[in-house]
Parts: structure tokens; sequence; C-alpha cells
């Protein structure tokens, strides 16, 4: 018997079961299986596609905040010549911007309130062609900042926790001190406020105050920046950019991406999105081993079948072959419809929630509590392949015991009784 005798019989058995009360059952199981995959499919590229969403929003929102690569001096020193260092940096195509930098953590106090703080140094200017955050503020709140003023900017967050606003003013307390003949003297400043800013990422509203660059050298006493952040043409290349930077710059300098400064959220959010794909695999699995009920079952009622295939000739790779089918023809089905169902969901969720918690009338991120109020979607081919495969792979797993099963009936026991 040949290959295209065998599609045809297989897929005659899938299509099969619409008369009587036992093949309807088997049809019912049948068509339960494809269901099950198609929704396993489904839910799994629709969680995926929310997660990335969620990643891609909370990354968007840091690194409205942060350089893409950061350059720093090892000891935390001034770099000797930050221009060049700069210079060379921006050698390499994939880097756009540059501009100085000195970040100390430190401590802001206004009446009995005491916050620790991240307090940057910046070039407003220059800030502008590194972060977004700096280039929406450059001509209003961070153009207040002049050398000398003694100004600061603060994330709301920080703002709120210190009860203060524009015009107000915040003793910045130095890391080190100095020493005088009544022993080590904290380091003081009183700083005016001058503005705020919202990135959307509470770490960084919470703990982040940004000062003009003059007064951060003058207040922590060092030569020049400590630092020289860069911005990338493709956010996605940061981590292969800094190690060709790293290999260019030397061992004088270290340079630190983005991924690497953020390492604990960047791993967190890949072994949650790994472990939710396994768990949601495990559905896929128990959809796809459904299939050898329904095969066992087909197996059974197609004995006297098998029987006659086998009289006229037909190998037990034949026999096996036809029942291999049957079952991957339900399992492709199950996943073509579960991909083609997840990628429409995962592609309109942005009208298909608000539509939902419309018609329930409540609301599943609300604006008070959450920062993100949507519900974000970035469905990717590299999560969509992997899902489609494993979930084909697990269909045609499952057809091998019962597709077995059926090559080594014996057909003069199967026709005794018929």
């Amino acid at each position: 018997m040949n290959w295209p005798y065998e599609w045809q019989i297989g897929w005659r058995y899938t299509r099969a079961g619409r008369a009587g009360l036992r093949n309807g059952f088997i049809s019912f199981i049948s068509g339960v299986s494809m269901l099950g995959i198609g929704l396993g499919v489904a839910a799994l590229i629709i969680v995926l596609s929310v997660m990335n969403g969620f990643q891609k929003e909370v990354r968007d929102r840091m690194l409205s905040v942060v350089a893409h690569v950061e350059v720093v001096d090892p000891q935390g020193e001034a770099l000797a010549d930050w221009r060049a260092t700069a210079a060379q940096a921006r050698q390499n195509p994939a880097v756009v911007g540059a501009a100085p930098f000195i970040a100390v953590q430190s401590l802001l106090s206004h009446g009995e309130a005491l916050q620790g703080a991240l307090v940057r140094g910046i070039v407003p200017a220059e800030e502008a062609g590194v972060t977004d955050i700096a280039r929406r503020l450059r001509d209003t709140t961070l153009a207040q900042l002049q050398p000398g003023a003694w100004r600061i900017v603060l994330g709301l967050e920080l703002a709120r926790a210190l009860r203060v606003r524009e015009g107000d003013t915040v003793t910045l307390i130095a890391p080190g001190g100095q020493v005088t003949p009544a022993g080590v003297v904290p380091r003081l400043k009183a700083f005016t406020v001058v503005g705020t800013f919202e990135s959307g990422h509470y770490e960084y509203d919470s703990s982040l105050a940004m000062i003009h660059l003059d007064d951060a050298a003058r207040l922590y006493r060092v030569e020049g920046p400590t630092g020289v952040q860069l911005r990338l043409a493709k956010v996605q290349t940061a981590r292969a950019v800094g190690e060709q930077l790293a290999a260019a710059l030397g061992k004088s300098v270290e340079v630190r991406d983005w991924t690497r400064s953020n390492r604990h959220w960047f791993d967190a959010v890949q072994i949650e999105k790994r472990m939710m794909g396994i768990i949601l695999t495990l559905i896929v699995a128990v959809a796809a081993f459904n299939l050898v009920s329904t095969l066992v079952m087909t197996v059974t009622d197609k004995r006297a079948d098998i029987a006659i295939l086998r009289t006229l000739g037909a190998s037990p790779r034949s026999v096996m072959g036809i029942f291999v089918v049957q079952g991957a023809t339900s399992g492709i089905l199950g996943t073509v419809g579960g991909v083609a169902t997840g990628l429409l969901v995962a592609h309109h969720i942005d009208t298909i929630v608000p539509a939902i918690e419309r018609a329930l009338g409540v609301a599943f991120l609300p604006g008070s509590i959450y920062l993100i109020s949507r519900m974000p979607s970035d469905p990717q081919m590299g999560d969509v392949w992997p899902i489609a495969v494993v979930s084909l792979v697990l269909a045609f797993v499952a057809t091998l015991y019962p597709s077995w099963r059926a090559s080594r009936i014996n057909p003069a026991e199967a026709l005794r009784y018929e």
C-alpha cells in the first residue's frame, strides 16, 4: 500500500463518525481533543504576548530615564578625558548619542522627611540626546538647571515622599563628609526644587534626582564627569554593543549596558516568562494526549476494517501510518486553529479587553493602582513558532502507541466474530 492511500484512509477516518451513537461519540471526543489543543495553543500565545507587552512597556519607561550603555571609571573617580572617551565610543556606528554624568547615592531631607536618592549630575542640553525624559524636559524644567544656581529636579514619587513642591528647598547630604577640629561633619547643601518628572517607572520616580553637572562636581569634589552615557540606535543590541565598546575602550573604563545594570529585573522577567510557558505547555500536552483515547477507541471500532486491509495486503507499517495520519491531522487542525485564534486575539487585545470591561463593569488594570491602565500585547514570531512546533510534536507522539496497537491486530482474530 502506498502512502497516498494511507493519507486518504486516515483523512476519511478523521472525517467519519457522524452516523451511529458509537461513531458519533468517537467523533465528539476527537473534536474535543482538537478544541483542547487549539485553546491551549491560543492561551499560550495570548499570555506570552501580554507578558511581552508588559515587558516592553516597563522597558520603554525604564529606558526613558536611563541610558542604553554607560561607560564609567571603575574606581568611581572622574574620567581622565571624558570627551575623548565619548568620541571613541561614537566611532561605533550603533552609538547615536553621548552625554557626561556624575551619579552618587546621597540623602535628601526636608523637614522631618529623609529619603535616599541617586543624585545625577547632568548637562541638560547633552542629556537630551541620550534619554527621552531629558528630551521632553530640556526646554522647560531642565533648562532651569544652571551652574552655581544649586537647583534640583526630583522624581514625582520622591517629591511626594519628601512632601515638597516647586519652589521649596531640600537639603542634600553628600556621602563622606569633611574633617574639622570638631570631627567629621557631613557636607550639606540646600537646593531649590524647580520641578519634577514622571517616567511611569516607580523605581526611578521614587529615587532619582537631577542637578547640574558643575554643581555635582563641586559638591562631591570630583574633577569632572565620572562616566559617559550612550544612546544606541537599537536598544536590543545593547549587550552586543557593550561588549564591542569594552574591547575598544580597554580596561581603563568599565562598560555597563542596561540589561546588566537592571539584571535582577531582566532575569526575573525572563524566568517568569519561561515558567509561564512551561505551565501552559502542560495544558497543550494534556489536550494532545487526549488523542490517545480517541485513537484507541477508533482502533477498537475499526478492527474489522484493519483486518480487511491486512487481508488485502496492507503491511503493519501501513496500518500504523493510517492512524498516525488520523491523529496528526487532528493535531495539525487544532494547532493551526489555535495559532490563528491566538494571533487574532493578541493583535486585537486593546479592543477586546475594553469591551469585556464595559460588559462586566470592571477594570482589570485600575489607573489608581497600576501605572499601566491598558492591557499591552506584543506577539512575537519567536514565541509563536516554538509553540506551534511543540504542539505538533506532542500530537505526533500521542499517536504512536495507538497506531502501533492497530498494526499488531491479528486479522484472523479480528474477523472471527464479524
